[in-house]
């Protein structure tokens, strides 16, 4: 399988598609005016403690509290010794005014402040340390037990030489030898003694430790998969991946090409056409079929359709190609337009018992490949499929479009007809109330339009009725639904 990275760099945003055999299967943006929060480490302090919720508010120097669960908040081994099994209150973890070191594991989504955890994990090129824990981890992706056996050992012999902690290991360390992970090791000790020195003398609101910028990010997280091609369009990027590389993944380095096309990188892939449909309701199937897919704060439903599919043999073999075919594209859309939380699928209603467990098998698989985690549900007595990915980041869509500012998120405007006895409701009541000598009506044009052919009778008929003309004046400015009355 062909998988190449393509990075765009602009002074205003830095962009990476995650492209496999010529589809892109994910992009992430970044930009200079509001970079990602998730990784970052704060030194908060509680603004307030919320019994009922369990959570408490920190200010950690952001525009919105950030939000702390009483679940998030790791203890010391000797704090859950002298707790025993009483698990303790918000109340009794945290009090307001305290300073608390934390670090984001949700971005600021929509009106939601960003989700904190007292967990502190700084990654490195094979581990993630942990200071609050006591176990070591190995990646679920490393299934050979000697291996994993072998690892675990390694870091168990080294843990004393350093301060308390735990460790996971990452899927790249499989293979490596015992030099290269105590290294590690010890860069890691180095970077928290760092932060910890910092939050002694920083002030509550401070940012203490600042995860790496998207592209380096990316090379560090991806780096365990098979990359044939990083492409990058910056020489100056370019030159930093490179020195990046050379010290930490020394096998990709040869990967990294600087692209000085005059054709921008990402029109020559076709990611920029990508991205426009991502941010599309339906998604067309090659069959025929298609998806829709909306997107709403509680959920993301996405709806399976056999459109203009008519299959070849019956109806039941039509829905089952058609539900199996719209589990890849499932399992794409959910990682190119980073759709998180809670996901319920609408597959076609499918009467075969055979057939609803290998789609369910077929959308499992396709989702092997998503480095977010999910947990897909079987099929419910109404055949939906419900299932959760993990979501830390906001989705292409809350990062590229904003509310529209004409139907407010609805999606639909009143009719031009709705409007009109909207108009005529409000002279009736301007009419009653006031002794107004004729009403002057401030409306969009196809409102308008309509009031002086279709509603004229009802126009005329109005007027008779209250006694009082009615004037009538576009303004280009308007939305459909607004209008004003006007009295004269």
């Amino acid at each position: 399988m062909s998988e190449e990275l393509l990075i765009n760099v602009t002074p205003q945003e830095t962009r990476v598609a995650y492209v496999e055999n010529g589809v892109l299967q994910e992009v992430h943006i970044e930009r200079a005016r509001r970079r990602g929060l998730v990784g970052n480490v704060y030194k908060g302090r509680v603004s307030r403690v919320l019994p009922g919720m369990q959570a408490a508010f920190l200010e950690i120097g952001l525009e919105r509290t950030a939000f702390l669960h009483a679940n998030d908040i790791v203890q010391s081994a000797a704090e859950r010794e002298a707790n025993g099994e009483h698990t303790p209150t918000i109340m009794e973890l945290l009090s307001e005014g305290q300073d608390v070191l934390v670090q984001v594991i949700k971005d600021p989504m929509g009106t939601k402040g960003a989700r904190l955890t007292t967990q502190i994990s700084i990654p490195s090129r094979y581990l993630v340390y942990m200071p609050g824990a006591d176990h070591i981890g190995v990646s679920q992706k490393i299934e050979d037990e000697a291996e994993r056996a072998r690892l675990k050992g390694i870091i168990a012999d080294h843990a004393a030489e350093f301060d308390p902690g735990g460790y996971i290991l990452r899927t790249v360390a499989e293979g490596v030898d015992e030099e290269a992970l105590v290294n590690d090791m010890r860069f890691l000790q180095k970077l928290w003694d760092n932060i910890r020195e910092r939050s002694r003398t920083e002030p509550a609101g401070s940012l203490i430790h600042e995860d790496l910028p998207l592209v380096m990010r990316t090379m560090r997280d991806l780096s365990g998969t098979v990359i044939e091609k990083v492409r990058i369009d910056s020489r100056t990027t370019y030159e930093k991946v490179r020195k990046f590389a050379d010290k930490f993944i020394p096998e990709l380095a040869g990967c990294i090409e600087y692209y000085p096309g005059e054709r921008p990188i990402f029109d020559l892939y076709g990611v920029e056409d990508e991205i426009r449909k991502a941010l599309e309701r339906k998604v067309q199937l090659k069959s025929g079929g298609y998806l829709i897919i909306d997107q709403t704060e509680a959920m993301t439903t996405i709806d399976v359709n056999t459109g203009a599919f008519v299959g070849h043999r019956n109806l039941e073999e039509t829905i089952f190609k058609t539900n199996l075919e719209a589990t890849q594209a499932i399992a794409r859309q959910l990682r190119l337009r980073n759709l998180g939380g809670i996901i319920i699928i609408d597959f076609i209603d499918m009467q075969d018992e055979d057939h609803k467990r290998q789609v369910l098998r077929a959308l499992e698989k396709a989702l092997e490949r998503d480095h977010a985690r999910t947990h897909i549900s079987e099929v419910s007595a109404l055949g939906l499929v419900q299932m959760t990915r993990k979501r830390t980041r906001e989705s292409l869509e809350h990062v590229l479009c904003e509310t529209c500012p004409v139907c407010g998120g609805r999606g639909s405007l009143l009719t031009a007809e709705t409007v009109c006895y909207e108009i005529f409701r409000e002279i009736m009541r301007e009419a009653r109330q006031f002794d107004a000598q004729q009403f002057l009506v401030l409306a969009a044009q196809p409102v308008v339009d309509m009031l002086l052919d279709e509603e004229s009778t009802s126009v005329a008929e109005l007027e008779d009725f209250i006694g009082k003309p009615i004037r009538f004046q576009v303004e280009s400015e308007y939305t459909q639904e607004q209008f004003d009355v006007v009295l004269m």
